[in-house]
């Protein structure tokens, strides 16, 4: 029985993060964290590593820096580590993705894509976008990542309902419940593709 080596990447409160390691210590997610890298070091979820004994690193991007810099700062501790599968949890930085881990980052987007998506949009920008245009289904989606804003292909999508009197905020929380089981079980599905069982 092995677990699927993971790094997740966050930028901010670690929601994302918290809610993997709560079900990976419940036994329901079969994965091993081997590091958390974020973008700040102010960011909250690195307390979510640290209580849960996971390595953890800052790597912000310099004023200046070229992207193919900043992309191996981010990726050479993820391949020191082991990882094989990276989890954009909350992450805000643009990084370059390369060639070794093509296919093998994953990220989780609060609308149903290619709705309200692409650079720019993100947290209740996304939601607020949905509310303004009057859809009355959104959702999350889970995809690979490549190198322009979310893009890639799509892993797995789930949807949930707007209502009438729907604010960004409230749209948000229900959107987040259901991100809360896509993005597990889009590394369980990786997990059993790529022999890993737990």
């Amino acid at each position: 029985m092995t677990s699927l080596p993971i790094a997740v990447l966050i930028s901010g409160g670690g929601t994302t993060l918290k809610n993997l390691i709560d079900l990976q210590q419940q036994n329901r997610l079969p994965v091993e964290f081997r590091l958390v890298i974020s973008s700040r070091a102010d960011a909250g979820g690195l307390k979510f590593a640290s209580d849960a004994g996971i390595p953890a690193r800052v790597v912000s991007k310099r004023k200046g820096q070229s992207p193919e810099k900043h992309s191996e700062q981010v990726f050479a501790p993820i391949r020191e580590s082991g990882s094989q599968l990276v989890v954009m949890g909350g992450y805000l930085q643009h990084v370059l993705i390369p060639s070794d881990f093509e296919n093998r980052v994953i990220n989780i987007h609060p609308s149903l894509i290619p709705s309200f998506c692409g650079q720019g949009m993100y947290g209740l920008k996304v939601h607020q976008a949905a509310i303004d245009f009057g859809v009355r289904i959104t959702g999350c989606t889970v995809h690979f990542v490549d190198n322009e804003y979310d893009h890639g292909p799509i892993l797995l999508q789930r949807a949930c309902e707007v209502l009438e009197d729907d604010t960004a905020e409230s749209l948000q929380k229900r959107v987040f419940g259901v991100e809360r089981e896509a993005l597990p079980e889009a590394i369980r599905i990786l997990a059993t593709k790529w022999g890993y069982s737990g």
